[in-house]
């Protein structure tokens, strides 16, 4: 339920993410495609990987895409498709904006560029951390006591500035 004073900021896709976004769906069609093409010369398990691992990765991609961000009194929510991933302003020591916080990151583990980045990463400057996102060149590094998350709000200042303000009130 949305508070009067919950704040959604958009999550803009980038260039970068539009276009691997674009050539891996249009791989995995192919794909799809030469399985259907292919069903009566393959035997089923080839099918079955030709026709249903394309399905699976862009299903299971599209889940985990980064909708936007609710930043209420008590959490921020990042709004996926059909869900939302929950954090806890409780905890959360500084919000930072670093449009180079992303920048040769390795992925650790989750999707690097299909729908959005999401998952876990590492790099020298913030070492370990999740990411939520869509445009890494808006970058909004969370930093909590033993974690650091990575969003990309399409106004990273005006998210700064309201999320200080509600950690002020907070106390």
């Amino acid at each position: 339920m949305a508070d009067r004073t919950d704040i959604e900021f958009l999550a803009p896709w980038n260039a970068r993410l539009r276009s691997s976004s674009l050539i891996s769906v249009l791989v995995l069609g192919a794909i799809f495609i030469s399985g259907i093409m292919s069903w009566t010369r393959t035997g089923w398990p080839i099918n079955l990987v030709l026709l249903g691992l394309p399905i699976v990765i862009v299903v299971s991609t599209a889940l985990t895409m980064v909708r936007g961000y609710v930043l209420t009194e008590s959490e921020l929510r990042v709004r996926r498709l059909g869900w939302e991933t929950r954090l806890p302003l409780d905890g959360l020591l500084t919000v930072t904006g670093n449009d180079e916080a992303m920048q040769r990151s390795i992925r650790l583990f989750g999707n690097g560029g299909m729908f959005a980045f999401t998952g876990e990463f590492w790099n020298r400057s913030l070492g370990r951390y999740r990411a939520l996102a869509t445009d890494p060149t808006r970058a909004v590094v969370l930093k909590y006591a033993n974690r650091r998350i990575v969003i990309t709000p399409h106004d990273p200042q005006k998210f700064i500035v309201q999320t200080r303000m509600r950690l002020k009130n907070r106390g």
